[in-house]
């Protein structure tokens, strides 16, 4: 049965880091892009990075290029982890981070994705 389950959320000082990590169990999770998405209170959720189902293509929003870092590892049996490496936190980073997935890699837009994991919250204050 596929899966999404985040980790690795906390609080941090800004300028702080965070590794989240999503386990994509499922067979058919080890081709899909994984995308990871954020929402803070009040706003809507935005789009911060994807992976291609290979790991080799990835795609980050322009908000955190540069901070953000996203990597995938494959793996033999039926479960791929997609970590998100965040450093040079802010505070506008603070929110709740889901990971998605879907069978077509590229997209950006958050109603796309059929799957979701059930979120990680990630709060940047001093």
């Amino acid at each position: 049965q596929e899966q999404l389950v985040e980790s690795g959320g906390g609080l941090v000082q800004p300028g702080g880091s965070l590794r989240l990590s999503c386990a994509a169990s499922g067979r058919a999770f080890s081709t899909y892009a994984i995308a990871w998405f954020r929402q803070a209170p009040g706003k809507e959720r935005e789009f911060v990075a994807v992976i291609s189902g290979t790991g080799g293509i990835t795609n980050l929003a322009h908000s955190v290029k540069g901070r953000f870092t996203i990597s995938r590892d494959k793996a033999e049996n039926t479960q791929d982890t997609v970590y998100l490496q965040l450093t040079g936190l802010k505070v506008d980073d603070t929110g709740v981070y889901y990971c998605a997935a879907n069978w077509a890699f590229g997209s950006t837009v958050s109603s796309d994705y059929a799957y979701w994991g059930q979120g990680t919250q990630v709060t940047v204050s001093s």
